[in-house]
Formats: C-alpha cells, structure tokens, sequence
C-alpha cells in the first residue's frame, strides 16, 4: 500500500474513529495501557484508524503501555541531575555523561553503540563548588555565576568591595586600598543577554585596577536570574597564557544589597570561591550514537536526539536544558527495545556536545555525511524545549500528511495532550537547536514544541535549572510519543517529503544560522 492511499483511507475513516476515542474515553484513563484492546473489535477499528498492519499495531500498544506504565524517564534524568550534574562541553562532566549513556544504550541492547569524535578544544574546563557571600555588615549568600573557561580565585578570596571609580579623583581616593579588593561595577538594566557585559577594555581605570592587585570584579544581572555563558576566544585558550581576570555575575538584588550599603557609607566586605581547573588539551569531544537496526531499509534513517551537553553555573543541574530531552531520548530507545519493535527503517538515536557553543556536535555530524547518506535519513527529531509536553511538529505543507498519520498513535494514548503539525512556509530556521544544521542541507529537521505550565526561561541557562523543576506527567508523554513518532516515521511506506530549497536560497540560510549561533544557543 502506498503511502498516498494511506492517507486518503486515513481520511474517509475520521467520524467513526473518532466515535470510537469517545467510547474508549468513557472507559479507559489518559493512559489506556493494553487493558483498553483486549477485544478482537477494537483492535480492528484501531489498525483501521492507524492505517497499520496487525504486527505493526500490536507494536504501537506494546509501546503504549510500556511508556505510560513502566517509564523511566525520570530515573534517568535523575541520574545525570543527580549523579552526573551540569555537563558542559569538554568537560569531565560531560565525558562521564557520554560513557553513562554509552552503557544504557548497551543495556537496553541496542546496536552500534559508540563515541563519534566531532572535534577538540584546547583546554578543558571544570568548574568546582563555587561560593560567594557578602560578610559584612551583614551576611547575605550571593546567587551568581562566572563564565565558563574564565579564571577562578585561589581559594576563598576575601576582601573589600568598592564601587569601579569613574573618574580620576575617585580612583585616586581608593588606590591603596585595592590590592585584594573587589570592584562593583554599575549596574545597566535591560542589557539583551541579561548580563551587563564582563570585563571591558575600553574602562579608563581597568588597567589600573588590575595593576594594583584587584581580586576581581562583581557585575549584575539584568533581574534575579543569572545566566552562565561562555569566555571569549574559549577555543583558542593557551593552557601556557590561562586568563587571569576574574569576573563574577550576581543576581540583581544581591548587588541592590552590596550597593545600598555602599551609598550609605558602610563598608562591604565580599568574598568568593570560585574552583575553576583547568587541562591542557587537545580535549576530544563526542557525540554518543545508537541503533535499533531496520528490518526492511537499514540504510534509511530516523534519528531521535536532544543534547547531553549544559551550561554549569553555580547551582544548575542542567536538568532542563538539556536533561530532560536526553532523557527522552534515552527512554525512547529503552521502550523501543522492550517492546522488541522492529522497525523497517534503522531508528537511530543520538546525544549531542557542543550545542550550547553553537551546535557543533550536529553540524559536524552533518558536515560529515555523505550526499547518498543525507538522502536517506527520513526525519531529525529533536527534544531541547524544557521538561514541557511535546505538543507539535513546525513543517511545510508537502509533509503535513505523514506527520499527521504518524502522530495517530500519540493522540490516541494521550487525548488530553494533543500533538499536530504546525505548517510554515519553509524549514528554515535561526539556529536555535541541533535540527537546524539538518534543515540547512534539506534533510527534514525537527525541534519539538512543547506546551505545558513550566516557564521555560526560568531555568534555562539559570542557577534554576534543577531536578525539581521536571514535571514527570509530561516527560511520560514526551518519552511515549517520541517511541511512537519514530517507530510509525521508520515503518512508513516512503521517506517524508522534503522541502524544496534553491541553492541560493539555502546559501543564504546558511549564511543566517552561523550568525545566529555566534554565542550560547539552547
């Protein structure tokens, strides 16, 4: 049967298949299970509705009840929260995560499980406990961060805190006193980053600050969420030429604290510990990559992805971005090879590095395909929104019709949270996550979007981004519809349209993605 006349039955059959969700609704939970399908009649209507064969359809409520009754998502996120913790890239952190995931993979008995080596960086970065606090005149623990692959202090550096002198009088007033001091820069509300911006070598005074010994310099978040990004030039460090400059990002009411006391004449007395350690490199970087194996056309592919790599400032457990979509990704292999699904396609299951510094794990990944095997992988999914509900697919119109017979399934095991398409006019896109390389060489890419009641920026890249914040409903759902998507993609009768794209055009995108993702992405 060929994919179009699955479609058009798919279609003549709506009213009595939704007859059928409301009778089964009256009956069963959001989370049916196989209890729902014990009679001979309702399997029918149901292979009826997915458009399946009886094997296939005994899959989908296999995967169905292993996902919402057995599901381990949370176990794993705990784990890497937990257990493994923030897991920036290059780090020990993130070596370890890759290895663990290696291990579940090869657990779950999956194929072809393996590190692929995207590149190095010069220098690893680690970043200890890290503490900060004002002292006097009164005591008050600072939430903060400093960037990743800057310098740290040598243990707990204590000292006075004076406001940064902006004219010569000022500086002249302080210049015996800064030798260990702390410097607090002014604060500048609505920087785009949220941050007002480190170290800046235009400040008449800097030179002579850091001449005279200062311990470091304290700056503000734009609001009381401070968010971790990089050192500039971290991939060309010298191991022999580390940075010296240390930088601390405070929320915004601790420096509202310190400075208030400042303007009223007391005198503040800070300290930080900031354990930062660096290795001198080449340190290599890794992609970790499994397979279920297709039955049918083992060289046509379905990938199921989310990052493994986080930022790691003070604080972050790197559970949201990007814990849970690793986590689904992990589970859907985990309920995949339970149920002994058979895919005719090989589902293929991959945990980038390098995201957050501009996808660099994927894109290298896609660089290095061949034409042949770019033409073969059907459809990129990815999970890098938050520990919300997976709720649509963004596509152009030619693909709308698969996806929607894909997604059957997911809206049958869980009525109450809907997944559709969302149609556009192209699949391009700014960068925001590891589908986009996909899309800029015309292979089907897709960042899930998700719906649910978490504010997503509240942990993302933020001191927040911890385990209490996943909501586990939603992660069962996200875990059982990515098994389901990826099995019905893998068992299609064709691989899913792509979008057409002039070479000109795609240039141009290209050209737009690498501008967007100078800086931290998702």
């Amino acid at each position: 049967m060929t994919m179009s006349s699955r479609i058009s039955r798919h279609s003549s059959a709506v009213v009595p298949q939704l007859v059928l969700l409301l009778i089964t609704s009256l009956f069963v939970s959001a989370a049916p299970g196989l209890a729902a399908f014990t009679a001979d009649a309702d399997r029918a209507e149901l292979r009826e509705r997915f458009d399946v064969s009886q094997q296939e359809l005994e899959t989908l409520l296999a995967i169905i009840d292993e996902g919402q009754n057995r599901n381990r998502t949370m176990d794993h996120l705990r784990y890497l929260s937990e257990e493994i913790g923030a897991r920036l890239t290059g780090s020990t952190n993130v070596e370890r995560a890759n290895h663990w995931a290696a291990e579940q993979f090869e657990s779950f008995g999956l194929e072809n499980v393996h590190q692929h080596m995207w590149g190095t960086i010069p220098v690893r970065f680690d970043r200890g406990p890290s503490h900060g606090r004002m002292v006097s005149p009164v005591e008050r623990e600072f939430e903060f961060t400093a960037r990743a692959w800057s310098a740290g202090t040598d243990g707990p550096a204590r000292g006075r805190l004076f406001r940064e002198p902006s004219t010569q009088d000022e500086f002249d007033a302080i210049t015996d006193e800064l030798e260990g001091a702390w410097i607090l820069r002014p604060g500048t509300r609505g920087h785009r980053r949220g941050v007002v911006p480190g170290f800046d070598e235009t400040r008449e005074f800097l030179p002579d600050l850091r001449a005279a010994g200062i311990a470091g310099l304290i700056i503000t978040s734009r609001d009381d969420l401070v968010r971790t990004s990089r050192a500039r030039d971290w991939r060309e460090l010298d191991y022999d030429n580390l940075p010296t400059d240390v930088t601390a990002i405070v929320r915004r009411s601790d420096y509202d604290a310190m400075n208030s006391r400042l303007h009223d004449g007391e005198e503040v007395i800070v300290e930080f510990d900031l354990n930062h350690s660096f290795e001198a490199g080449p340190i290599e970087n890794y992609n970790t990559i499994a397979e279920i194996p297709g039955s049918v056309w083992p060289d046509e592919v379905v990938i199921v992805s989310g990052h493994i790599d986080t930022w790691d400032g003070p604080g972050s457990q790197g559970t949201t971005d990007n814990g849970t979509g690793t986590s689904v990704t992990i589970e859907t292999a985990r309920i995949l090879a339970e149920v002994g699904a058979e895919p005719k396609r090989t589902i293929r299951f991959i945990l980038w590095t390098g995201e957050e510094q501009g996808l660099l794990g994927s894109r290298a990944y896609v660089d290095e395909l061949s034409e042949e095997e770019r033409a073969k992988i059907s459809a990129v999914l990815v999970d890098d929104t938050g520990t919300n509900r997976q709720a649509a697919l963004q596509c152009v119109e030619q693909m709308v019709p698969m996806l929607e017979w894909a997604l059957e399934p997911s809206n049958y095991a869980f009525p109450d949270m809907p997944v559709t398409t969302r149609v556009s006019e192209s699949m391009r896109t700014r960068g925001a996550s590891d589908h986009a390389p996909f899309n800029a060489v015309g292979i089907p890419g897709f960042l899930w979007r998700k719906e649910g009641r978490v504010e997503y920026r509240y942990g993302w890249h933020t001191q927040h981004d911890r385990i209490d914040l996943a909501v586990p409903e939603y992660l069962v759902q996200s875990s059982t519809v990515s098994a389901l998507t990826a099995f019905m993609l893998a068992n299609a009768d064709e691989l899913l349209p792509r979008e057409v794209i002039e070479e000109e055009d795609q240039n141009a995108e290209e050209e737009e993605q690498a501008a967007a993702t100078t800086g931290s992405v998702n």
